[in-house]
């Protein structure tokens, strides 16, 4: 009896394309690396992963740019703050915009680590960058 595998077929590609960029994509800047991920897009999609990719990089410039897991991602001293996965890639119904531990986003006890992404509008690019600039700030010291 075969054994069934725990991954879809989409994690197993997300695995994949993680260890391809850890072995081509190194040499490359991260702007580079986005670039080679976007062009894979549809044309829809690209256009909305450029449309967040500038507004992160203008709304917090500290942030470096290069592809994790095959997404774009944006790292404040090589921690993932944030990332767009594109819906095409996990074949789902609509973008995300996430964000990982390191993102100072703590609100009491409950609060949104990713959210999704269908459009670029006034509201979604405030909302976007509220957001960014809120993960990027400083973390309050602990009390001890």
């Amino acid at each position: 009896m075969a054994k069934e595998s725990a991954f879809t077929e989409s994690e197993k590609a997300a695995m994949k394309a993680r260890a391809k960029e850890a072995r081509d994509f190194k040499k490359l800047s991260g702007e580079e690396q986005i670039r080679i991920k976007l062009e894979e897009l549809s044309q829809e999609e690209r256009d909305l992963a450029w449309a967040v990719h500038e507004l992160v990089l203008s709304t917090a410039p500290e942030l470096k740019p290069r592809t994790w897991y095959g997404m774009p991602a944006y790292y404040l001293n090589d921690k993932v703050i944030c990332f767009f996965q594109p819906a095409g890639q996990y074949k789902v119904r609509y973008a995300t915009f996430g964000f990982q531990e390191a993102a100072n986003l703590d609100d009491a006890g409950f609060w949104p680590t990713a959210y999704a992404l269908i459009e670029l509008n006034e509201k979604t690019r405030n909302q976007i960058a509220g957001l960014v600039k809120k993960a990027v700030r400083p973390h309050p010291p602990t009390q001890g």
